[in-house]
């Protein structure tokens, strides 16, 4: 992890995550109708102090339910133009594009010390009755209890990888695909910050998903050699968006080349319910001699 919440339980040396501190940090407060403020966390062990994208997300989509309060989140979309830093809140100022009985949109701009950071487009609306209806199945793959742990430290949250060891190894070989069980403990019962959750995750593995397939590069070079970052991220939920138990995210990334790979997913509960579709625009360069002037801490 990049940050850490204001509630994260800590000792004399470490500062350790929550997921009840994480559904904490996505609450924003509302700062007028249509302007939101959301704290960045704390800067983790690694002294990372870029905030993750899916942090933001995940509080944007928080705000425009507290907008939309009469709807439900249905897609979001964002673009990452700007790192937004550990330290002061980030502020969520939503342009509503419209506002009508079944669905609202609105383009909401992520600001830190008045610079526009990202920006991520919400559609709203009040599901109905299906006329139709099909899924895509979940994936036969190997279950929680035969996947292998992840160290991805949070208390409250396991992560269990099938067929990978170590996922951010250069040496780990195969296709580009990445399956990933989580559970979370607590399960929020709110819709909003369950959706906010599930978007959460959905960039974590995205660019190590597409380096799999790749001989001897992997994530554990990442802002060493290699700059890599999550540039978009697209999430959409398919009602209703509830589940307990494991919940298992498929990664696929389809492309890669001109430094940017493209990874689309699923996540499903573990009884086959699919809950939402992803897709994420990764950033995959070489490392530019000018980067070695910025602190490895503050790189994208």
């Amino acid at each position: 992890m990049s940050e850490a919440s204001p509630t994260t339980e800590t000792s004399p040396t470490t500062t350790q995550w929550t997921v009840s501190g994480l559904l904490d940090l996505f609450e924003v407060t509302a700062d007028g109708q249509d302007r939101f403020t959301g704290a960045t966390g704390l800067a983790g062990e690694d002294e990372r102090q870029v905030v993750e994208g899916t942090q933001l997300l995940a509080q944007a989509i928080v705000a425009a339910a507290k907008r939309f309060g009469d709807k439900s989140i249905r897609s979001v979309h964002a673009v990452f133009a700007r790192a937004v830093l550990v330290g002061p809140p980030a502020e969520y100022v939503l342009d509503v594009v419209n506002e009508g009985r079944s669905t609202a949109t609105a383009v909401i701009s992520v600001l830190q010390n008045q610079k526009r950071c990202a920006t991520i487009t919400v559609l709203a609306d009040v599901p109905t009755a299906d006329v139709i209806t099909h899924h895509l199945p979940r994936p036969e793959v190997a279950a929680p209890a035969q996947a292998n742990p992840c160290v991805m430290p949070m208390i409250g949250r396991e992560v269990r990888l099938v067929d990978v060891v170590d996922v951010n190894s250069p040496d780990e070989v195969g296709p580009p695909e990445l399956y990933a069980w989580l559970h979370y403990d607590p399960i929020p019962t709110r819709d909003d910050l369950a959706k906010a959750l599930i978007a959460y995750f959905t960039g974590h593995l995205g660019i190590s998903t597409t380096m799999r397939a790749h001989a001897g590069i992997g994530t554990s070079q990442s802002h060493l050699t290699v700059s890599t970052a999550p540039m978009t991220v697209t999430v959409s939920f398919h009602e209703p968006v509830r589940w307990d138990g494991w919940i298992l995210y498929s990664h696929e990334s389809t492309q890669v080349g001109a430094g940017m790979s493209y990874v689309r997913g699923t996540v499903h509960t573990e009884d086959g319910a699919l809950l939402a579709s992803f897709a994420q625009d990764g950033l995959i360069r070489p490392l530019r001699a000018s980067d070695n002037k910025i602190a490895e801490h503050s790189r994208l």
